[in-house]
């Protein structure tokens, strides 16, 4: 299989069915894991995007799919931070999620593999984990208010142009230049640090108890409003032998997002869209620390990051 984006900004990076078997195994058993660590402690997710949609559709794995993604209302998300600090198999897999100290340049959080190799080409000067990951993010409640609601959109944008502090490769040409312009205009990490950080604040602060709808602040999908009741429990569907959890809304949410969901693209559109560098599924990442991560010429600022 090979990995082809017709964005010329992307890294195209060849996969043979057989590592790519490898990964979704991996990151089968680390659903698993997550799954009993959120049950065992009352956490709600579910599975989001095209693993919620392989779930419906294929029983498990969308064949070209090369990651897993979930989603956790904000109250979830947080306690899981917290819960992971004390009960996390820390040993087995390291929780990644931006704060002063390391940017992973991705909004949501993940657990990874430290016992793997998924290299991205925007993380390979950060001495940071770099083995393959199962991603989840938050589910905000959003309010009645229009005006509110346009200003936690805003939020939600100002919090993803400084968290990720890295040019959009995805969103064209036209966008990247104007990213690199803001950037240089404030050259700062500590500033863009302080903004993101307090964009987050801004845009989790409404209550999930008293709202009637919530949003998806980190993606495409932030001027969607989903009816709360889409999430106020899980419906379940198997997935590669196991039962895993999708939105009560499921059908309602996918058909929104993605229309006739149920229906495969294209072949020329059947494919997986990370900016790799290079993958190994039985070697630990440390193995290339040098060699296609942390290079010894790689910036001062980027360097500081390690995990």
């Amino acid at each position: 299989m090979i990995y082809k984006n017709p964005n010329k900004y992307f890294h195209t990076y060849e996969i043979d069915d057989v590592t790519l078997k490898k990964m979704q195994k991996k990151m089968l058993d680390m659903l698993l894991y997550f799954k009993d660590f959120c049950d065992q402690h009352g956490l709600l997710f579910y599975l989001s995007g095209g693993g919620a949609i392989g779930a419906v559709r294929e029983h498990g794995f969308i064949p070209w799919d090369d990651d897993v993604d979930c989603m956790m209302p904000r109250p979830d998300y947080e306690r899981f931070k917290e819960l992971w600090e004390k009960y996390g198999d820390k040993e087995r897999y390291v929780y990644c999620r931006s704060d002063r100290t390391v940017n992973y340049h991705h909004c949501s959080s993940s657990l990874r593999d430290p016992n793997t190799t998924f290299i991205c080409t925007y993380n390979k000067n950060l001495d940071i984990c770099h083995g393959i990951s199962l991603e989840f993010g938050p589910l905000d409640a959003t309010p009645d208010s229009k005006i509110l609601q346009y200003i936690q959109i805003l939020n939600g944008y100002i919090f993803a142009l400084f968290n990720f502090q890295r040019l959009p490769n995805n969103r064209g040409k036209i966008a990247r230049i104007a990213t690199n312009i803001i950037y240089k205009l404030i050259p700062s990490k500590k500033i863009k640090d302080n903004i993101w950080i307090n964009a987050e604040k801004e845009k989790m602060k409404f209550s999930w108890n008293d709202c009637r709808y919530v949003k998806e602040l980190w993606g495409k999908t932030s001027f969607y409003n989903f009816p709360k009741e889409w999430f106020d429990h899980a419906v379940y569907f198997d997935f590669e032998g196991y039962k895993m959890p999708l939105p009560a809304g499921y059908h309602e949410y996918l058909t929104l997002i993605f229309g006739n969901y149920m229906q495969r693209p294209p072949e020329s559109e059947r494919v997986a869209k990370h900016e790799l560098l290079y993958v190994d599924m039985d070697h630990p990442y440390t193995d290339y620390k040098g060699i296609y991560y942390f290079p010894e010429k790689s910036s001062g600022k980027e360097r500081k990051g390690k995990n």
